[in-house]
């Protein structure tokens, strides 16, 4: 008796040791094959300093969610509970805004003008569907700041469960981003070039405005560089990056020797370029028609050194966009969206961090690029579909267009390049040549750097309505909208290597679903299994022991 008391005793000092230690002693596995609850390095910096409550309010909430969706709040859960595990000051909650049927409609108001636009889903359950409202959106909120965190990542045509797929394999990014925003000051300066006939202010306001809330922006002109180039250069070179939005003037010799050197001292660059004068606008007129004539921007031998060369044709392509046209007359007329093989849908067969996951890009008049050998370093980010083909200028384009049958055996060029990364050590355009003018420590071979070179300048310019910008890449006749924004905000993050931010769009997470119709044409097959079978094992368990039993005490 006392043996046992004392074997209780130890029991019970034993297990309050392991208590007390287990308390002092923290650790989390992640048994997933993905390692999808392990934070990367990148994100578990930007969330280290973090010293007062940063809260995050979730409002995908809810009681009447498709089965996907419930399964990417479990992620969202679970991945926000990886973030407060690093650092005690993340605090989440999770709320559901259209619970309470008396502030039901004031509560999706308040949240849709503050930009948390609802979202309406198909919910299949036993076979019969249903409608139902959520809003995949997050709020986090530090220090008197806050920031909206989207949960949801649209894919254009992407089903139900490929869209939580996205939006899980996103849901990393989307709050070390949003993190990012509220923990980071600004460090980096980019420069958006001007005197060139760019585009003007309001046509690149809702990117500019995006990449606001992350670096410093300013406008930056090569006017004045005839009278003094080495200050030119020098101011030029207090910027990370530059971006040159479709300019449709040519640059002077000057003009390029300094952002030649600008680059052979490490600068960033992102350029997008038309080579071809094409404007979409100028076709809605009582001809429906225009010509196509080449640009020449007198950059060609600039690329060319760097190695790419934007060709003066136009990319045709069978996946395009539609376009919007007035069919009909008068009252009767009518909008209907038709075939329109200029505007290219761009995607990528790259896993680079720039492009993962990323939505369809769209481009209009787009041009080819080639990639020349070199030793600089070359990604293509985005290519046309394979259904293309490349048509010279100059060439007549009209509206009429929509209205003809295209034959998919003339679209036969294959995919064409309409966006490159170019990374490395670039060897001057001016070397072996004469310059300009002279320029103190000027170099003909350059620190490695990047630049990007996008083949249409219409990608960056988004749609302005009553004088007021509307969001880039949205189409308010479709209501679709483009990966052009993520895309071009992936590009500036990656060529001033923020925060390792872009890196974590690399990781994949792979995301299995149940199938619903198979739930649905065998849910009363598996419910009697899951009722009769441990009724049956249980009785043959009885049966045996009671067999055993008899047998062995018989005697």
């Amino acid at each position: 008796m006392n043996n046992t008391i004392k074997n209780i005793a130890l029991l019970v000092i034993a297990l309050i040791g392991i208590n007390l230690i287990s308390s002092f002693v923290f650790e989390r596995f992640d048994l997933t094959a993905d390692k999808r609850y392990t934070l990367s390095s990148s994100a578990i910096e930007i969330i280290k300093d973090v010293d007062a409550p940063l809260i995050i309010d979730v409002f995908l909430e809810g009681d009447d969610f498709p089965s996907e969706f419930r399964r990417l709040k479990n992620e969202t859960q679970q991945l926000l509970e990886e973030f407060s595990a690093e650092n005690k000051n993340i605090i989440f909650n999770f709320i559901n805004p259209v619970e309470d049927e008396a502030t039901r409609e004031r509560n999706i108001q308040q949240l849709t003008q503050r930009g948390l636009t609802p979202m309406q889903l198909s919910v299949t359950e036993s076979g019969k569907s249903s409608k139902a409202i959520i809003f995949p959106w997050a709020l986090a909120s530090y220090n008197d700041q806050t920031v909206i965190i989207p949960l949801v990542k649209n894919k254009i045509g992407a089903t139900q469960q490929e869209l939580v797929s996205n939006s899980v394999q996103h849901l990393e990014y989307a709050f070390a981003d949003g993190f990012s925003k509220l923990t980071t000051p600004k460090k980096s300066k980019i420069a958006i070039l001007k005197g060139n006939k760019q585009l003007e202010d309001r046509y690149i306001a809702d990117f500019v405005k995006k990449i606001g809330s992350y670096y410093f922006i300013a406008p930056f002109t090569l006017d004045s560089i005839a009278s003094n180039p080495q200050k030119i250069l020098q101011d030029l070179e207090a910027y990370d990056l530059i971006i040159s939005a479709k300019p449709t003037e040519a640059f002077s010799e000057e003009e390029k020797y300094v952002l030649d050197q600008y680059t052979m001292n490490g600068g960033k660059s992102l350029w997008l370029i038309d080579a071809i004068a094409m404007e979409k606008d100028s076709l809605y007129n009582a001809n429906g028609s225009n010509v196509a004539i080449p640009r020449d921007l007198n950059l060609t031998d600039f690329f060319f050194k760097y190695g790419a060369r934007v060709n003066p044709e136009m990319v045709s392509t069978l996946y395009s966009a539609p376009i919007t046209l007035a069919i009909g007359e008068g009252s009767q007329s009518q909008f209907q969206h038709l075939q329109w093989p200029y505007s290219p849908l761009a995607g990528s067969q790259s896993n680079h961090p720039i492009v993962n996951n990323l939505n369809l890009v769209k481009f209009d008049f787009a041009n080819p690029i080639d990639t020349l050998k070199n030793n600089i370093k070359k990604t293509i980010l985005l290519q046309s579909a394979p259904l293309t083909k490349l048509e010279g200028t100059p060439r007549k384009i009209s509206l009429e267009l929509v209205t003809k049958e295209q034959n998919p055996q003339l679209f036969n060029a294959g995919n064409q390049n309409l966006a490159v990364l170019l990374e490395g050590t670039f060897n001057s355009v001016y070397s072996n040549r004469i310059k300009p003018f002279e320029l103190s420590n000027s170099k003909d071979k350059g620190v490695p750097t990047k630049m990007i070179l996008i083949a249409d300048g219409d990608l960056i310019k988004n749609d302005v309505i009553r004088h007021v910008p509307q969001e880039l890449g949205f189409d308010r006749w479709t209501g679709q909208t483009y990966g052009n924004k993520e895309f071009l905000l992936n590009a500036v993050n990656y060529l001033l290597d923020d925060n390792g931010l872009i890196n974590i769009r690399s990781k994949e997470i792979a995301v299995a679903f149940l199938d619903q119709q198979k739930i649905a044409t065998e849910k009363t097959k598996w419910r009697l299994i899951n009722l009769l079978l441990p009724l049956v094992l249980l009785a043959i368990f009885g049966i045996t022991f009671n067999y055993i039993r008899k047998k062995k005490y018989a005697a």
